[in-house]
């Protein structure tokens, strides 16, 4: 494959996924908007390139994506390695989550679970912890949705079984909804 096949290649799974989720990408947007308004937070979690998804979107939102504005609470539970590795010693690994969501989730806040395959059994049992504890749950996943896609308040699946095309769908996807979000808070947001 040449460079600019893989540059097409993401650019058209990209616009597929834009097309087919623009609504839902509205609705997402409107729910952490409301969710901040209210004082509540989002939490973000993943593996791997899912994890380093999870953290990059909440530092959007902490520190500042295209503007100057305060901070917004969320939270990456992806990035204390004490918690992560505690949980994983006294428990499982599959539990890294949900412990974690049980422990600083509250009703109202918004839990956004993101594994490329949607099977990813640690995201899974967080974001059913995350039902359970009232949160609202938004799934990023890609191929058929997996597991994960059923449990969600709002499914994003990427249309691709390509992982670095679901991924970059992804980290587009946080970026879309940083910008919206602020926009939705603060005003027009510059290009």
């Amino acid at each position: 494959m040449t460079i600019e096949q893989i540059f097409e290649e993401s650019a058209k799974v990209k616009q597929a996924f834009a097309a087919s989720h623009a609504d839902r990408i509205a609705q997402a947007v409107e729910t952490i908007v409301a969710a901040f308004r209210k004082g509540n937070k989002v939490l973000l979690f993943g593996n791997g390139g899912s994890a380093t998804d999870a953290s990059h979107i909440a530092g959007e939102f902490v520190n500042r994506f295209m503007i100057e504005r305060p901070g917004l609470p969320a939270v990456a539970l992806v990035t204390d390695m004490a918690v992560l590795t505690s949980i994983s010693n006294d428990y499982a690994y599959e539990e890294i989550f949900s412990r974690q969501i049980k422990t600083l989730g509250a009703p109202g806040d918004v839990a956004i679970g993101i594994s490329t395959s949607g099977n990813s059994a640690n995201v899974i049992k967080g974001m059913k912890a995350a039902k359970s504890g009232r949160l609202t749950t938004i799934a990023f996943t890609g191929g058929k949705g997996g597991k994960l896609a059923g449990l969600a308040d709002i499914a994003f699946v990427v249309p691709s079984t390509s992982v670095p095309r679901i991924q970059e769908t992804h980290i587009t996807l946080g970026h879309a909804i940083c910008q919206l979000v602020d926009q939705r808070l603060f005003g027009v947001v510059k290009k």
